[in-house]
């Protein structure tokens, strides 16, 4: 059987922590960012954790 391919989007997106959760980027932190507060994009600067609901379709998409 062949290998299965990772998703490269996926891959661009997601990364594991050492405990082998998923780490995700917030959204809405790319443009339009003069009408948001710099608390709003202070928060949104840092990583978050990917739900235990969603993890295993977002490992599935990386191969795992």
């Amino acid at each position: 059987m062949p290998k299965m391919k990772t998703i490269s989007g996926a891959k661009k997106r997601f990364a594991l922590t050492g405990t082998g959760k998923v780490k995700r980027k917030h959204a809405y932190h790319s443009h339009i960012l003069t009408k948001k507060t710099n608390k709003r994009k202070r928060n949104l600067d840092h990583f978050a954790i990917v739900t235990p609901v969603d993890e295993k379709r977002v490992k599935a998409l990386l191969g795992m």
